[in-house]
């Protein structure tokens, strides 16, 4: 099954090259090779998954069939990132030593389902070259007279509240930090998730909280710090992230309505971002208007340099929820991408089962080529050796590629690679159109196609760092800055700028493709003082929203 789904997927990101470089006069700087394509992907009620209750063996691969045929959705969509629903109600999709297992994967609270739900998960986002992040569900515990509430009444009654019928995990207690520490860690040392991602991390709605807010945000903090410090300490290049609420806090000339993520529920999210404490930020920005655009360019702007993909509400779409309209979410995945974030889809139904053409306008338009999830430089830039000795074999109707290993030169453990398609001599692997199989196993790669074409392979390693390429034997490096432009650090001068350019600003990228700076595109002289030292691409950006590349430049300290 693996195999099969890795061919297919190459053979279709072929197709979509060769169009996209013969037919299409695409400026691939529209889609940027290093983003956050998300999703949520839902197990409580068995909102997303599973339908099918896992009751017998034959039920058990028809449950299995359901979650590898919305993967294969996802992966076709673009989708890099797949966060998975793992702790539910103080309940388990995964074999744990601490909390039952939870009763929409059989139908019975605590019941063993005959095989692990989310070691098949990963393995199967793994195969499609996804990462896979297990969401949890922080505090709510579900019904108080749920099976999982009642076992978590006689194991750690101390930490629990009641309110109303439900039950809920203490913020204010001390003992819950390392309650929630523990959960997080045993799943980031049983399994090979890529992130532990935190939901509802946060003072229950239903809450009567203090007025000292401060303080408030000190319980829900010491929480996160138990959380980062514990997964940190078992794998560094497992990302830590959270599902904020979608406005982080009035902002000058917008006010959030009293309901935001700092004061109402005593969220720190912009702060964990800057103290370290959260690699990646999905804040729930389910709303339109200027209730969705100031808030999502307050969350980029203070992102500390972080990943940020906001969450969209793609499921007022449907006619039971809302009354959006395709160009509502159209609207604000371009913004998202303007500003240079990326863009989560709540929840996976809604998105594969193209509601009001959804799916259609992902694959058709805005996600016609992969991504790769941004690296975690704060952590580690260092990046892997260079794999060697590509060769290519040509078969009937297939080409395999092998190469010689390339080897971490961080904490990461291991590496994966990167596969890079063109009919041009050199392959930019700067450019998103060629990316056709990432986070691939393994030394070797079978490609369905009789069409020949020109390969590279990058190795990445576990915090997204990736290599220099590696080409055919014989082949020349392409060089990486053919346009760079010269700068004395005060100022740079860009080429004329031709009449038929809208361009109003000049967006300057680091060489993971992340927006570093915006300057408005008056002249030709541009002002980077304040930008820091080092390597950048710059892109103009049009009234449209179309960017294109106007070549790099590298800014170095002056020596007096």
């Amino acid at each position: 099954m693996k195999k099969k789904n890795i061919i297919l997927s190459i053979a279709v990101m072929l197709s979509l090259t060769v169009c996209a470089q013969k037919k299409m006069n695409i400026n691939y700087g529209e889609t940027p090779k290093r983003e956050v394509r998300a999703v949520w992907l839902t197990t409580v009620k068995s909102l997303d998954w599973p339908e099918i209750k896992a009751d017998s063996p034959e039920n058990i691969k028809r449950q299995q069939k359901e979650l590898t045929d919305i993967l294969d959705k996802l992966q076709k969509a673009g989708v890099n990132l797949v966060l998975m629903q793992s702790r539910v109600r103080a309940s388990t999709i995964y074999h744990s030593d601490i909390e039952p297992w939870d009763q929409n994967i059989t139908g019975i609270p605590g019941k063993y389902p005959g095989y692990d739900p989310l070691q098949f998960a990963i393995e199967q986002c793994h195969a499609r070259g996804m990462q896979i992040h297990s969401w949890i569900v922080t505090l709510p515990i579900g019904p108080w007279n749920s099976y999982a509430a009642k076992q978590l009444q006689k194991n750690h009654p101390n930490i629990l509240r009641k309110i109303g019928t439900d039950g809920y995990i203490d913020p204010e207690n001390p003992d819950t930090a390392p309650y929630i520490a523990d959960i997080c860690a045993e799943i980031v040392r049983k399994y090979d998730v890529d992130g532990i991602h935190l939901d509802y991390i946060r003072y229950p709605d239903a809450w009567k909280m203090p007025a000292n807010r401060a303080k408030c945000r000190e319980n829900i903090t010491r929480i996160v710090k138990a959380i980062n410090h514990a997964i940190k300490k078992e794998k560094p290049w497992v990302m830590l992230s959270c599902s904020p609420v979608g406005k982080h806090d009035d902002l000058t000339r917008f006010s959030s309505r009293g309901w935001n993520a700092r004061n109402a529920v005593a969220q720190d999210a912009q702060q964990w971002l800057k103290d370290g404490l959260m690699d990646a930020e999905f804040p729930m920005i389910y709303f339109k208007g200027d209730n969705f655009y100031p808030f999502a360019l307050d969350w980029k702007e203070n992102s500390n340099g972080r990943i940020m993909a906001p969450g969209l509400g793609i499921y007022f779409m449907h006619p039971s929820e809302g009354r959006w309209n395709l160009i509502d979410v159209q609207r604000q995945m371009n913004y998202l991408r303007q500003i240079g974030v990326g863009h989560t889809y709540f929840r996976s139904r809604f998105f594969t089962e193209n509601t009001k053409g959804l799916y259609d306008f992902t694959i058709n338009e805005f996600d016609r080529f992969l991504a790769v999830v941004p690296a975690m430089s704060w952590l580690q830039k260092t990046p892997p050796t260079t794999p060697t000795c590509l060769s290519v074999k040509n078969g009937v109707d297939k080409q395999v590629l092998t190469w010689n290993a390339a080897r971490s030169r961080s904490e990461s453990p291991d590496v994966s690679y990167n596969i890079y398609a063109s009919h041009e001599e050199n392959v930019d692997v700067d450019d998103p159109r060629n990316l056709i199989a990432q986070l691939v196993k393994g030394t070797s790669l079978i490609i369905d196609t009789k069409i020949p074409y020109n390969y590279a392979v990058c190795a990445i390693d576990r915090f997204g760092n990736e290599s220099e390429p590696a080409m055919v034997e014989g082949k020349h490096k392409k060089n990486m800055f053919p346009h760079l432009i010269e700068n004395n650090g005060k100022i740079v001068r860009l080429p004329s700028r031709p009449n038929t350019l809208d361009a109003e600003y000049v967006i300057f990228k680091s060489l993971a493709g992340t927006p570093i700076a915006t300057r408005i595109y008056h002249g030709d002289v541009i002002d980077i003082t304040t930008l820091p030292c080092g390597f950048y691409s710059i892109h103009s950006l049009g009234k449209k929203g179309r960017t294109h590349r106007i070549g790099w430049i590298k800014k170095e300290t002056k020596k007096q």
